[in-house]
């Protein structure tokens, strides 16, 4: 029988999805399962988004151009400008969500063998489009008793190699939450500048920060022109992961042509996605505001009741809705299979992600967990009974 690729050998599972057949298990066993496992927000997708969907009759749907719809990418200038950042439209390349970004970003920046350095825990798909890319992820481990603040700059001048070329940050951060500071922001461009290294950054919750912390963009950092990528999507600001739409920015001329190669061989980005995502920039401000005061609440329960559980600890973040948790526990993905397989109260569960798979450095987060807090608040202090309960009576309980 033929074998499969090395790089399909090496391409990581997703730790949010690979546990969705004992999930499925158990609900087959009558067995409510709260899904605090993945980003997938509950908040209503604006109307004036899914108005654009429902009154778009084509005669054609066509190939929009490979770098997005010219009217969206010019609507998309009049949204950044609203967050004081300033780009035009040749400076931007639409994808299929950030993830078709990144991949994109990757391949135009970095060969086969090239290294890239992320603060960990970080967003798990970051591995597997590193390994896709063929680039080897070089982690800088950040701490849960930091609060998941950037690491030393010493470490990151430790792991710099003549095979270096790109730093990667999410802000805020997924899985942690962390809001990087501007102050934080500056140390990473001194040590890009020194090194003349690209500075890739993620910023797809920047909507999301909260106790009147404000989001700051690597875009704003002066003198990164040429090495600054931007990453961004609409998926969780409008609570739209299933338009697929993302965006690519850069000022550096040479890098954008070389991502419009990777963008022109998979021919253009989603029309409907594309088409929708451009009517969501119209979205009125107290969706927003509405949003964020929802997420403040549902982050101050899910703090305030893991820290009250003996033996556990979670930082409070300051944006994004995520949060890793430290609980009193042998081993995340036993302990979160455990939940799915062996465990209920009054019927019910709680599907959490495993740290583990957040980490590149192996070993890290096996006593954490990563948890969204994308449910109501109802159904969230529900997961945190169940998890109260589990966490005591969990055979490998430490």
């Amino acid at each position: 029988m033929p074998s499969i690729s090395k790089k399909g050998e090496l391409m990581p599972e997703s730790p949010i999805r690979k546990l969705v057949p004992f999930a499925e298990a158990a609900k087959a066993r009558g067995v409510k399962v709260h899904h605090l496992n993945i980003g997938q927000p509950d908040i209503k997708t604006p109307e004036v988004a899914m108005d654009a969907i429902r009154n778009f009759e084509p005669k054609v749907v066509e190939y929009s151009h490979s770098a997005g719809i010219l009217s969206y990418r010019k609507k998309l200038v009049q949204y950044y400008k609203s967050v004081n950042i300033d780009v035009t439209p040749d400076e931007m390349i639409v994808g299929a969500g950030a993830s078709e970004a990144i991949l994109f970003s990757l391949q135009s920046c970095m060969d086969e063998g090239d290294e890239i350095i992320i603060p960990e825990p970080f967003y798990a798909n970051y591995n597997g489009f590193a390994v896709n890319a063929g680039v080897n992820v070089v982690p800088i481990s950040s701490s849960i008793e930091s609060g998941f603040a950037l690491p030393p700059i010493e470490d990151f001048e430790k792991a710099i190699t003549p095979r270096t070329k790109a730093i990667m940050l999410c802000n805020p951060n997924n899985p942690t939450g962390y809001l990087y500071s501007r102050e934080e922001l500056e140390v990473v461009k001194q040590m890009v500048i020194k090194h003349d290294l690209f500075l890739i950054s993620d910023e797809v919750y920047r909507e999301f920060t909260y106790d009147n912390h404000e989001h700051f963009s690597v875009m704003n950092l002066e003198g990164l022109d040429q090495h600054v990528i931007l990453i961004d999507s609409v998926s969780k600001r409008y609570s739209a992961c299933g338009f697929r739409i993302g965006v690519m920015i850069s000022k550096n001329k040479e890098v954008m042509a070389t991502a419009m190669k990777f963008a022109q061989a998979r021919l253009s980005p989603p029309t409907f996605g594309q088409v929708a995502a451009e009517a969501a920039i119209d979205t009125p401000a107290e969706y927003f505001t509405e949003a964020l005061a929802e997420y403040k609440n549902r982050r101050d329960v899910v703090v305030d009741r893991i820290n009250k559980m003996d033996g556990a600890f979670c930082p409070n973040p300051k944006g994004a809705f995520y949060v890793v948790a430290k609980l009193p526990i042998d081993n995340a993905d036993k302990f979160c299979r455990w939940l799915l397989e062996d465990f209920n109260l009054n019927n019910e569960t709680v599907m959490l992600a495993p740290a583990t798979g957040f980490y590149a450095t192996k070993g890290l987060g096996m006593n954490e967990v990563r948890i969204s807090y994308v449910l109501n608040v109802n159904d969230l202090n529900a997961s945190m009974d169940c998890l109260q309960e589990a966490i005591k009576v969990y055979p490998g309980r430490i």
